[in-house]
C-alpha cells in the first residue's frame, strides 16, 4: 500500500524511542530469562481475552503449580489456550532461527496452539479449506461483519504476505509491521486462531528485526482495552483504505506498551533484589534456586518446586519454604495440610 510517511513521522519516532528503551533495558538486565516466562504468560492471557477466555494470570500459573492436566471446565479450556499460547511462542522463536517467516512457520505455530479440546475439530496445524465469515454466533453471512477471502485466493495472498513481511522494501519497519499484521487478520487464513497468531507474529517481527532484545512486549494488553477501536480500525482498511488511522493507533499501541513493559520490567528488578536481601541470612545453597523458580512461576506447590530444585531432601524443600513464608516472599494460600499451594503475591501483583 501506498502510506503518507510525512502524516505518520511523529508516531513513527515515538515508537521506535519506546522500544529502543525497552530493547536496551532488557540487555542490561542481569537475567532477562527471569521475565520471559511471566511476561510472555501476561501477553498470553491478554491476547487470549481478546478472543473471550476469562482465565486470569494467576489461575494459569495455579494450574501449572497442580499440574492440572483436565480440560472438563471452560476454565480449564481457557487456561489450555492460555499455556498453548506460550508454547506456541517459544516453538515460533526456535523455528524463526532454521526458517524466515511464512507459512511453514504460522502452520508450526497454529498446531502447537490449538492443541486442545477446542482445537480438536478446528483443522489443527492446517491453512482453512472451506470459507469462512465473522460476526456473532448465529449471524447469517450475509449480516456479517466481515468475510475473508475465498480459499481460491489463498495462494496468491500468502505469498505476497510472505514476501512482504520479509522484505526491505517498506521504508520503516513499524509501518511495514503494522501493514503485515491487518494483511494477516484479512486473509484469515486459519479456521480458528488467527487474532492471536497474528499477535503473535508482531511479537516476532519485532525479535527478528532486532527492534526487541527480547520478545517481551505484552501488546494485547492495549488491544484488550480498546478493543473496539482494534476491530473498527482494522475493518476500516478493507472498507475504505484508511491505513492511516489504522497505522497512527498501532504505532501508539507499541509505543503505549513499549512504556508499560519498562516499568514492569523495573518494578521486577527491584523486587528481585530486594527479595535477593530477604533470604540473605537463609542458610542454604538453595535459596537462590529456590528465588528463581518463583520469579519464573509465582504460585507453586512442594511437587512443582521438588522437580526443579536439584535437591532430593523433602525436609531441604519444606525448610525453605518455610523460611520464604516467614520472610514475606511466599505466602501459603490452599489452608491445606498436604499439596499445599504458595504464591509470590508482589510479583503477581505486578503482573497484574
Amino acid at each position: 500500500p501506498k502510506i503518507d510517511y510525512t502524516s505518520l513521522i511523529k508516531e513513527i519516532g515515538q515508537a521506535h524511542n519506546a522500544l529502543g528503551e525497552l530493547s536496551g533495558l532488557l540487555i542490561n538486565t542481569p537475567n532477562p530469562d527471569l521475565l520471559t516466562t511471566p511476561l510472555l504468560t501476561k501477553e498470553a492471557v491478554l491476547s487470549s481475552r481478546i478472543e473471550g477466555t476469562q482465565a486470569t494470570i494467576e489461575e494459569v500459573f495455579e494450574n501449572e503449580a497442580e499440574e492440572k492436566i483436565s480440560e472438563a471446565g471452560e476454565k480449564e479450556k481457557d487456561i489450555r489456550e492460555i499455556i498453548n499460547y506460550r508454547r506456541a511462542m517459544h516453538t515460533a522463536i526456535e523455528e524463526l532461527k532454521k526458517r524466515p517467516m511464512g507459512e511453514t512457520l504460522i502452520k508450526k505455530i497454529h498446531y502447537v496452539l490449538l492443541n486442545s479440546v477446542r482445537g480438536a475439530n478446528k483443522d489443527r496445524g492446517n491453512l482453512r479449506r472451506m470459507q469462512v465469515y465473522i460476526g456473532s454466533p448465529g449471524t447469517p453471512i450475509e449480516e456479517s461483519s466481515y468475510i475473508p477471502p475465498p480459499i481460491t485466493k489463498f495462494p496468491s495472498l500468502l505469498s505476497n504476505w510472505e514476501k512482504y513481511i520479509n522484505s526491505n522494501k517498506e521504508k520503516d519497519p513499524l509501518i511495514q509491521i503494522g501493514v503485515a499484521h491487518y494483511q494477516f487478520e484479512a486473509i484469515h487464513p486459519f479456521m480458528d486462531g488467527n487474532g492471536r497468531i497474528g499477535r503473535l507474529i508482531i511479537l516476532l517481527f519485532l525479535y527478528q528485526r532486532k527492534l526487541l532484545s527480547h520478545p517481551l512486549l505484552y501488546i494485547s494488553e492495549f488491544f484488550e482495552e480498546n478493543r473496539q477501536d482494534y476491530y473498527g480500525l482494522l475493518n476500516s482498511v478493507s472498507e475504505k483504505g484508511d491505513w492511516e488511522n489504522w497505522l497512527r493507533f498501532f504505532l501508539y499501541a507499541l509505543k503505549t506498551q513499549s512504556l508499560r513493559a519498562q516499568k514492569t520490567v523495573l518494578k521486577i528488578i527491584v523486587l528481585y533484589n530486594d527479595s535477593k536481601n530477604a533470604i540473605s541470612n537463609v542458610n542454604s545453597v538453595y535459596a537462590i534456586n529456590l528465588l528463581d523458580i518463583v520469579f519464573t512461576s509465582p504460585v507453586v506447590s512442594f511437587v512443582h518446586i521438588k522437580k526443579r530444585l536439584k535437591t532430593k531432601s523433602y525436609q531441604t524443600i519444606y525448610n525453605l519454604l518455610a523460611k520464604f513464608v516467614k520472610v514475606g516472599i511466599l505466602e501459603e494460600v490452599s489452608g491445606r495440610k498436604r499439596n499445599r499451594i504458595f504464591v509470590f503475591k508482589q510479583l503477581l501483583d505486578i503482573l497484574k
